[in-house]
């Protein structure tokens, strides 16, 4: 029998066909979106400087660190009016998270140092490839501690982030 007809003989099973071609090419193409993404999120997590808080070392070693190692957290507090904030694994915040939570809590305000301002502004684009980036390395890691409010002692390591000497005409708020 001929392809072509036995293909006019059965329109479910040539639908069918179809839609797995569909859904093939739709499918690859999906997995080099993924692809580009995971890769323009590892460019914008460096240039951002993602890795300078969340990943132990990272500034020390001028990044030098092995990428399993990155945005793990880091268990030494940035301590300010505001109290002491943590930088967060990163690899574990985002784990359970859809796309969309992420991108509504990307743009929320976030405690010092962390410039939230900065995901704030970026595109949706960015903000997903950085969420697909953190999310190909894997969940990874232990939780980094809560902030702490801003008369609460901690028993962590702290960076005291306070400006001194600012000369009167200095906006300190």
């Amino acid at each position: 029998m001929n392809v072509m007809i036995f293909l006019i003989k059965r329109p479910s099973f040539c639908a069918a066909l179809l839609g797995l071609l569909l859904s093939t090419s739709t499918l690859a193409g999906a997995m080099e979106a993924d692809e580009a993404s995971i890769k323009r999120g590892e460019y914008l997590a460096r240039v951002a400087g993602c890795n300078d808080c969340h990943t132990a070392a990272y500034p020390e070693e001028a990044g030098n660190i092995p990428k399993s190692q990155w945005l793990m957290g880091v268990i030494i507090g940035f301590q300010g009016p505001w109290g002491t904030s943590y930088p967060a694994n990163l690899r574990l915040y985002v784990a359970n998270m859809d796309e969309q939570q992420w991108l509504a809590r990307a743009r929320l305000p976030m405690l010092p140092p962390m410039p939230w301002f900065a995901l704030r502004d970026m595109t949706d684009e960015d903000l997903l490839a950085i969420y697909h980036f953190v999310r190909s390395l894997g969940p990874a890691g232990e939780p980094m501690p809560a902030a702490g409010a801003p008369d609460q002692p901690v028993s962590t390591p702290y960076y005291e982030f306070v400006p001194k000497n600012l000369p009167s005409h200095a906006v300190t708020h």
